[in-house]
Parts: C-alpha cells; structure tokens; sequence
C-alpha cells in the first residue's frame, strides 16, 4: 500500500473506510455539513494544513463542492490540494437508493480511479520523486483556447470536463486549478487539438 504524506479529508466514515483500504494515510472525516458549525474542527484541519498539508477528495456532487468550496475559502490555500473524482452514474452497493443527482461518492469509486485521483492532485508519494512541470495555464488562455468568454465555450469546457473525468460541476477557476495540476499550457494545447 502506498504512502501519502498529506493528510487526506473525505465528507463521512464510509469514504474514510475505501480510501484506508487505498493508501496509507491519515484520513480526516468532516461529517458532512457539521463542519460549517465545528469551529474545533476548523482550527484542527488548519493546524494539519499547515504542519502537513491537505487533500480535499469530496464526493463530484452538488453537496460535495459545496463543502470543498467552504473549505477553500477556509483553510490556507498554499497547503491543501483539491483531488476530484469523475462523474459516475450509479449508487453504493450500502445504499437502497442513490443519491438525488444519481452519482457514485468516493466511497463507490474504484482503488485505481482514487489512487489516479489522488495523483492528478499531485499527493506526495512516499519514494516518489514530483512531476516536473511546465509553464502554468492562465485565464487569458482558457480564453484563448476558446474555454471561456466566447460563444460554445461552455460546452467544449463540458466536453473537456467529461473526457477528462472531472466533475460537471467544477467551476471555471476550479477547471483551472484542476488543469494546472495535470497538464502545462504545452500539453493542453496538444489536447486541444485532438478534440
């Protein structure tokens, strides 16, 4: 099992339960949205924050960006790393019925997809060395690139998000973050060109 530095924050136990199975980790739950009430719970992911850094792996539905987004605003920026999960259709084998946007939570996910998830965000693997980056991406290129601003930008953002398994519901400066971890602006242009 592989070794991950920061210390990984999920919505509720069971998630905890399939990312312990994963990597070796310490896993935070949050209780879903108790958090916005638990001040103690704040100040104890920003000491983590800081003394080891974060990773925020909520479930791509509308709940889970409404928890990543408080904690975004919440917790310092340069220490904690936002990980997403594709858009699955389906429901938890625990559960009767899915959830009412009918997508599988981080606790529904496979190993491989978590671990790529988790590497996407640029975790720091124990006798790994980083991935070496290139030139970051900017807002001037998504617009450039026909992402943002302009007429059918929207949807080839959709079409984007979708071939790259990232949530429908990742924001225009959450795409940024997200493509800025995977690619530099050399390989998304590349990419570009293949749509």
């Amino acid at each position: 099992m592989e070794r991950i530095q920061e210390v990984i924050v999920v919505e509720g136990r069971y998630d905890k339960n399939t990312i312990s199975q994963v990597v070796d980790a310490t896993v935070v739950t949050l209780g879903g949205f108790a958090v916005f009430n638990d001040k103690e719970k704040l100040t104890f992911l920003r000491r983590l924050a800081e003394k080891r850094g974060l990773i925020i792996l909520t479930d791509s539905d509308g709940a889970g960006f409404v928890l990543r987004n408080y904690l975004k605003g919440a917790l310092p920026k340069d220490r904690v790393k936002q990980a997403y999960i594709p858009d699955v259709k389906g429901k938890e084998r625990r559960k009767r019925k899915g959830g009412k946007e009918g997508k599988l939570g981080v606790e529904g996910m496979s190993p491989a997809v978590l671990l790529e998830a988790l590497r996407r965000c640029g975790a720091t693997f124990e006798n790994e060395a980083p991935r070496e980056r290139g030139e970051a991406i900017t807002k001037a290129d998504l617009f450039a690139l026909g992402l943002s601003g302009g007429e059918g930008s929207a949807e080839k953002r959709r079409l984007l998000l979708k071939r790259l398994d990232l949530p429908e519901h990742l924001t225009a400066n959450g795409m940024l973050e997200a493509l800025n971890l995977l690619f530099s602006r050399e390989e998304l242009e590349a990419l570009l060109a293949e749509v």
